[in-house]
């Protein structure tokens, strides 16, 4: 019986370890949010590519809990509007 119980204690923890490891944080990202997060800067990263003149290897995208952030150089003020309308499209 002790080793069934400490089977049993073992099991717990590892399932609550492997639990909180996919729950938010102030800083981190559930797991949903993460792959939703990565789903719309491809999306954004797709549209940016599809515009002629901009460049997708001078942007960087990143996305966290559905907010966008473009980062990078791009040549014109109309340049980075065009990015910003873009993205707010997606």
């Amino acid at each position: 019986m002790p080793f069934r119980r400490h089977a049993i204690a073992c099991l717990a923890a590892v399932s609550l370890s492997l639990t909180a490891a996919c729950t938010a944080t102030e800083t981190r990202e559930s797991t949903g949010e993460y792959v939703d997060s990565s789903l719309v800067s491809n999306k954004v990263r797709a549209a940016i590519i599809a515009e002629k003149g901009l460049s997708i290897f001078s942007i960087d995208i990143t996305t966290f809990r559905g907010e966008v952030q473009l980062s990078g150089f791009v040549d014109t003020r109309a340049q980075k509007q065009l990015a910003e309308t873009i993205t707010r499209k997606v």
